[in-house]
C-alpha cells in the first residue's frame, strides 16, 4: 500500500497509468473556481490529457476554493502534491484508474485572499474557469436578474473589503488587470446553466458595476464569456471507493474521483487570450453550443429530477435500481420524447432517438453508484433551470405537460414527507425552510407550492400547468408513485 503523492508514483500497480508528463514542469495559465469531483473528472481530466501529449504545459490549473468546507481539499491536495485518481466505470463493467496531473497548485481565499486576487491578475493567467453549481451564480429564478442580496455579496460591494466570493475575488482580479495594462482573462464557466456563458457575462458584469460602474462596463464590453455543455456523471466520492481504490490498486488516496466512462465537453471558440488545444483530447469545440446544452439540460438534467423524487418517494436509493425498473424507464423515455425532445433545435451530428436510449443505459449502469440523494440536493435551483423552461415552452407550443408536472408534484410530495419525518433524509437545499411550508400550505390549499414565485415565477397563474400539477398532486397523494405512474401511463396511451 502506497501513499499517493510524486514520489511514490514509480511504485504503483501497473495497471495504473501515470502522468507522462513532469507535474513540477508546468505553468497554470488557469485559475479554477470550485475544485470538486466533477471538476478532477471532467476539465481536469481533459488538461492531463493534453499534456500527456507533450502539449499545453502552460495550460496547467491553480485551483481555488472559496468556502470553508474548501479546505479539505486543500489539505488533501497539498499533502498529495496536487496528485489524485480518476477511475472511470462503464456501463460494460470495463474500469480504467488513472493519475491526473493537471492540477499544479491550490489556493485557500478565506486564508489569503491576496494570494488569489493576485493569481488572477498574473499576466500569466488566461482562463478562470468554475462549477461553482447552479446556485452559485445569485441569479434570482423568476426574474433572471443578478441577486445582490446576500451577505457575502453585500460584504464583497463595500468599500475596500477583502472579497469573500467569487463574484469579489475574480472582480478584483479583473480590476488590477486592467488598472496595470494587463489584457483581461476569459471566464468559462462549466456548470450545468442554459446559456452559462451569458449567465456569467451577465452576473459578473452586474456585480462589477455595483462595485463601479465604469469596471461592470468594462467588463461587459472586453472579458469573454464562452458557452460550453459538460457533461459526465461523477456521484460524490465515498469511504467505500477509497478502500476498493486501495484494495484494488494498492494506493492511499484521500480523495479519489469515480466517474462513468461517458464524457462530452461541447466549448464555444470565444477567448481573450487563446486557449488549449482542447480539440487534439475529444472537446467539440464549436461555433454555436446552444443546441448541445439544450439537449444536455432538459433531456439528461431534467430526467435526473424526474426519476429522483419518484424514485425516493418509491423506496429506491440509487439511479440504477430506479432505471431497470420498466415502469420508470417508460416514463422518462416518453418525459424525453413527448416533453423534452419538442423544445429542443437540431443538434448537429447527434440521433436524438439514440441519446435518449444511451441516457436510460448510463443511468442503469450500476458500476456508478449514483445516489438520489444528490440528483436532488439544491433542487430549488436544479429545477428551474433543467425542468420549467420545458414546461414554458410546451405551454406556448400547445406541447404535452403531464409528466413535467407530475415531477414538480412528487418534488412537492417528497419535501412535505421530509418535513413529517420518517425515512427520508434531511433536505439539503438553500431554500429547505421555505420549501417545507410550502408543501405544508400545499397539503391543506392545493397549488399553493406554486405560489413560490422565486421558482416558478407565474406558472401559478397558468391554469393549465396548474391543473395537470393538482390532478398529479392528487394522484401521488391517492395511488403512490407507482399507482400515479401506471395510472399516467394508461392516461395517455
Amino acid at each position: 500500500m502506497v501513499n499517493l503523492n510524486l514520489s511514490t508514483l514509480g511504485s504503483l500497480d501497473p495497471s495504473v497509468a501515470v502522468p507522462e508528463y513532469d507535474t513540477q514542469n508546468t505553468t497554470s495559465g488557469i485559475v479554477h473556481f470550485g475544485v470538486g469531483g466533477f471538476h478532477r473528472s471532467h476539465e481536469a481530466m481533459y488538461l492531463d490529457r493534453l499534456l500527456n501529449t507533450g502539449q499545453g504545459q502552460e495550460w496547467a490549473i491553480c485551483g481555488v476554493g472559496v468556502l470553508p468546507s474548501d479546505a479539505r481539499m486543500r489539505d488533501v491536495l497539498r499533502d498529495q502534491n496536487n496528485l489524485y485518481t480518476l477511475v472511470t466505470k462503464a456501463p460494460d463493467g470495463q474500469v480504467e484508474a488513472r493519475v491526473i496531473g493537471s492540477i499544479n497548485g491550490f489556493l485557500f481565499a478565506p486564508d489569503n485572499a491576496e494570494a488569489v486576487i493576485e493569481k488572477l491578475a498574473d499576466p500569466a493567467t488566461k482562463i478562470v474557469s468554475m462549477t461553482v453549481t447552479e446556485g452559485g451564480y445569485s441569479i434570482n429564478n423568476a426574474t433572471g436578474e443578478f441577486d445582490a442580496s446576500g451577505a457575502d455579496v453585500q460584504h464583497d460591494l463595500q468599500p475596500g473589503a477583502t472579497p469573500k466570493t467569487v463574484f469579489g475575488l475574480v472582480t478584483e482580479g479583473l480590476r488590477r488587470r486592467r488598472e496595470r495594462g494587463v489584457a483581461p482573462f476569459t471566464v468559462m464557466s462549466c456548470d450545468n446553466i442554459q446559456g452559462n456563458g451569458h449567465v456569467a457575462q451577465h452576473v459578473f458584469s452586474a456585480f462589477a458595476r455595483l462595485k463601479d460602474a465604469d469596471l461592470g462596463e468594462w467588463v461587459a464590453q472586453n472579458v469573454a464569456f464562452p458557452n460550453s455543455m459538460v457533461d459526465r456523471i461523477t456521484p460524490v466520492t465515498t469511504a467505500q471507493d477509497k478502500r476498493q481504490i486501495a484494495d484494488e490498486y494498492g494506493i492511499e488516496d484521500e480523495w479519489p474521483v469515480v466517474a462513468e466512462a461517458f464524457t462530452q465537453w461541447v466549448l464555444e471558440d470565444h477567448f481573450t487570450l487563446g486557449r488549449p488545444a482542447l480539440e487534439t483530447v475529444g472537446v467539440q469545440v464549436v461555433d454555436d453550443v446552444e443546441p448541445y446544452e439544450l439537449m444536455k439540460l432538459r433531456l439528461l438534467n431534467a430526467s435526473h429530477q424526474a426519476l429522483a423524487y419518484l424514485g425516493l418517494l418509491a423506496g429506491y436509493t440509487y439511479v440504477h435500481e430506479v432505471c431497470r425498473d420498466p415502469l420508470f424507464v417508460d416514463f422518462l423515455l416518453d418525459y424525453m420524447r413527448d416533453e423534452g425532445t419538442p423544445t429542443l433545435k437540431p443538434v448537429p451530428g447527434i440521433d436524438l432517438a439514440a441519446y435518449r436510449h444511451e441516457l436510460i443505459e448510463r443511468f442503469a449502469s450500476p458500476a456508478i453508484q449514483d445516489t438520489l440523494a444528490r440528483l436532488i440536493f439544491d433542487g430549488s435551483e436544479r429545477i428551474p433551470k433543467f425542468l420549467l423552461p420545458v414546461v414554458r415552452e410546451q405551454l406556448r407550443s400547445g406541447g404535452e405537460i403531464k409528466r413535467a408536472a407530475m415531477v414538480v408534484a412528487s418534488w412537492c410530495s417528497y419535501v412535505q414527507a421530509v418535513s413529517e419525518g420518517g425515512r427520508f433524509p434531511k433536505l439539503e437545499d438553500q431554500r429547505a425552510a421555505q420549501l417545507s411550508a410550502a408543501a405544508q400550505r400545499d397539503a391543506q390549499q392545493p397549488g399553493a407550492f406554486l405560489e413560490q414565485s422565486d421558482i416558478f415565477g407565474d406558472l401559478a397563474t397558468n391554469e393549465r400547468f396548474k391543473s395537470e400539477y393538482l390532478a398529479a398532486r392528487q394522484s401521488l397523494s391517492e395511488n403512490g408513485p407507482v399507482g400515479a405512474l401506471r395510472m399516467l401511463a394508461e392516461e395517455v396511451a
